[in-house]
């Protein structure tokens, strides 16, 4: 019978199958924060249970840990409270964990796959959405709750009600300036947020076997905004080369073995899907979010929507509310759309080859006068050591932007990094809901470099006009 990469994932780990139709499935490697594991630690110690598997465990504080002035600690108690818990209860249980000072230390869907310690063909898990960003890397990999995070760590094993398969097949040529990130959101403004919804996606065609490792990463990562489970990209000679080497990786014989394995972890010719959607991107422009949800986006050579046109009928309540606490108006010019700050980093874009292209951008111009905050937050400290031995930071600094230690930062409004009420931002992150980053602001999804072309002019503006 012809499998699916996903239907292959699948198979390899699970358990059984109940009634309910839910099955068991063993989970191979468990990424943990300070946010969802304090709680799942805490419920193992009331009921007297251990961790089964410790070697599958990788921690790293991200989300409430300062950008800015690490030496002076965490301020807000609470951030500071989940921190010292994590860094206990990995001390405790004798965790690998890396530490604020540890220059390994970043965003954990970061971290991971450029320590090695994520591969093809394993399950992954993280009490954190955006976990299937390591389906770029061939791993079934999903976002779980806090409970849930409690029953990997007791058990290894989870309930889980396999996926259907949605595959979206994507051909063309890449359009200048039209990166993986505004790729995922034309997918999402096309099917929705709930388009998504039942299915584990995997991208196919000519443009995604084109795409680099961090583009692809950055492409299964917004999968999620696309209401699927996970998003997958099938191992390739890229996958392969990523992996080698990596600190955590297989070495030697065992390197050779687990490729024999990885060649294996693509669709078989002529699989069925349960569904199939064919996008030709050779036209695209470069994409922005104007609403409240990752597919209320549009072209930035386009113009706001005209709510009049019988298409939206259905959602008409809901882009009104939108455009009401946007500040917005239909049929609005994407760069009449002024902006206060600009955001550059999160687990979508904060690699290095996002800095590059931001680099390539800013060099030699200065951000606009009306632009209160300008900041670039890294990925990792590996990221940022990168950056600087190439004078990125330098190029970043001298544009007037601030370039910062490594965190989930500006992405949702959980540290010190947040907009006031009603600021508008341009934000290389993954979500823009109402409050996202900070109570009342107003956020706009772009690529890297339309952030960076949107710094320097102040607003909105199609980047290839600069260029």
């Amino acid at each position: 019978m012809k499998k699916t990469l996903y239907d292959k994932l699948w198979d390899e780990h699970h358990i059984h199958t109940y009634e309910n139709g839910y099955s068991l499935l063993y989970i191979d490697k468990h990424l943990i924060h300070e946010v969802t594991s304090p709680q799942a630690f805490e419920g193992l110690k009331q009921a007297n249970r251990s961790i089964w598997r410790k070697q599958s465990i990788m921690a790293v504080p991200d989300h409430n840990v300062p950008t800015t002035m690490r030496e002076n600690g965490i301020s807000d108690p609470i951030s500071k409270i989940q921190v010292d818990t994590l860094n206990k209860n990995c001390k405790d249980n004798n965790l690998l964990k890396f530490d604020l000072e540890d220059i390994r230390q970043g965003i954990v869907h970061v971290v991971g796959p450029e320590q090695g310690i994520l591969l093809p063909g394993m399950t992954v898990v993280c009490g954190d959405s955006h976990t299937s960003t390591h389906g770029a890397l061939s791993a079934l990999a999903f976002g779980i709750g806090t409970s849930e995070v409690e029953h990997v760590l007791a058990t290894q094993c989870l309930l889980q009600k396999k996926s259907l398969n949605m595959n979206i097949n994507v051909i063309g040529k890449m359009p200048n300036y039209f990166y993986s990130k505004d790729l995922a959101l034309l997918i999402i403004s096309r099917i929705g947020t709930a388009g998504g919804t039942g299915y584990a996606i995997e991208y196919t065609g000519n443009a995604i076997s084109n795409l680099s490792m961090e583009a692809r990463m950055t492409l299964c990562n917004m999968t999620i905004e696309a209401g699927a489970t996970t998003g997958l990209v099938a191992v390739d000679v890229k996958t392969v080369n990523y992996i080698a080497n990596k600190p955590f990786s297989p070495k030697g014989d065992n390197f050779v073995k687990a490729k024999i394995y990885w060649k294996n972890l693509v669709s078989d010719k002529g699989v069925g899907y349960d569904q199939k959607i064919d996008i030709d991107i050779s036209k695209s422009s470069p994409m922005v979010t104007w609403g409240t949800s990752p597919e209320m986006a549009v072209a930035v050579d386009e113009q706001l929507p005209d709510l009049s046109d019988e298409k939206f009928k259905s959602k008409k309540q809901d882009l009104l509310n939108a455009f009401s606490y946007m500040g917005l108006k239909e049929k609005q010019n994407i760069n009449s759309i002024k902006l206060d700050k600009i955001f550059i980093g999160s687990c979508t874009n904060s690699r290095i080859e996002d800095l590059r292209i931001v680099a390539d951008i800013v060099k030699n111009k200065k951000i606009a006068r009306n632009i209160k905050s300008a900041i670039i937050v890294p990925g990792s400290g590996l990221v940022k050591e990168k950056a600087e031995s190439e004078g990125l930071d330098k190029i970043f600094m001298k544009s007037g932007f601030e370039w910062r230690s490594p965190g989930c930062s500006m992405c949702l409004g959980m540290n010190d990094d947040k907009l006031s009420e009603y600021e508008r931002c341009a934000s290389t992150s993954n979500r823009n809901f109402e409050g996202r980053q900070g109570r009342l602001g107003r956020t706009h999804l772009v690529s890297p470099a339309t952030a960076a072309a949107a710094a320097i002019y102040g607003h909105l503006i199609d980047v290839r006009e600069i260029i």
